[in-house]
């Protein structure tokens, strides 16, 4: 019967996280899911439109059919991490993370109820750049369950990434260091735009040691049925990273790092 009662308050604990942080993104929706719709639509009145005519057929494609992949995982990473280390750095921030802390619920929990979060938010701009990519092209699914794998695992590893992030930050410059100099970098040299194929040796040496080049391959695999990396091989490394990341943030928080210090 105590297990049951434990139990209980876990699940409501952790649907109540879930639903602050659904209802903290539909309101303020005019800051979580137009800015994605604006810039994909640039991308591909730049990109896809205007330079894509130039380029021609990419991995056999149309260019902006190839584009259109990169630009929706662009899209998830970029807000899965974002959501997650606004939220929980917000919540040490206002100090009303301690009562997350004195609540009885695991650490564990409290971390998937942020991760689920920005699951969310990432699902939720992936379908609006999805969207948006319909008004420009067509989009074929190849892989149904290889699109709604590689989508999930990334958003998990990037939640995480951001629970990461907000744990040691002590201010909001610290909280926008890592996206701009680090994440940003990575995504755009990490296969959204373009074939590592078209590169010389030694770059692409260097794009397969960047681990969103799988994710971005095994969601355009997913899509169109091409890719620059064995899709098995790069579902290895996302679920790695997630447990990897998983039980690090659950150690950190464990030990009260950022927290309690």
């Amino acid at each position: 019967m105590r297990d049951e009662h434990l139990a209980r308050i876990r699940r409501i604990g952790f649907q109540t996280i879930v639903r602050r942080e659904y209802g903290r993104i539909i309101r303020i929706w005019g800051q979580t899911l137009v800015p994605p719709a604006v810039t994909a639509t640039l991308y591909f009145l730049i990109f896809g439109s205007l330079i894509g005519r130039r380029i021609g057929q990419m991995g056999g494609f149309d260019y902006m059919q190839y584009l259109a992949p990169g630009l929706i995982m662009m899209a998830v990473i970029s807000n899965s991490y974002g959501n997650v280390v606004s939220s929980f750095f917000g919540a040490k921030f206002g100090k009303h993370i301690e009562e997350l802390l004195v609540a009885p619920l695991p650490n564990w929990l409290i971390v998937l109820g942020y991760v689920a979060g920005g699951l969310l938010r990432g699902l939720l701009v992936g379908a609006v750049v999805l969207a948006v990519t319909l008004f420009f092209t067509h989009v074929p699914v190849e892989h149904p369950f290889l699109v709604a794998g590689s989508v999930f695992l990334t958003s998990v590893v990037f939640s995480l990434g951001g629970f990461f992030n907000a744990i040691f930050a002590k201010n909001f410059d610290q909280i926008s260091w890592f996206p701009t100099f680090v994440l940003t970098p990575l995504i755009y040299l990490g296969g959204v735009f373009y074939s590592v194929s078209l590169l010389p040796p030694w770059a692409q040496a260097l794009s397969y040691a960047n681990p969103i080049l799988y994710m971005v391959n095994a969601f355009r695999h997913g899509f169109l049925g091409t890719s620059d990396v064995d899709p098995g091989f790069a579902f290895l490394i996302m679920g790695a990273f997630a447990v990897a990341m998983f039980a690090i943030v659950v150690a950190l928080m464990n030990r009260g790092t950022g927290i309690r210090e």
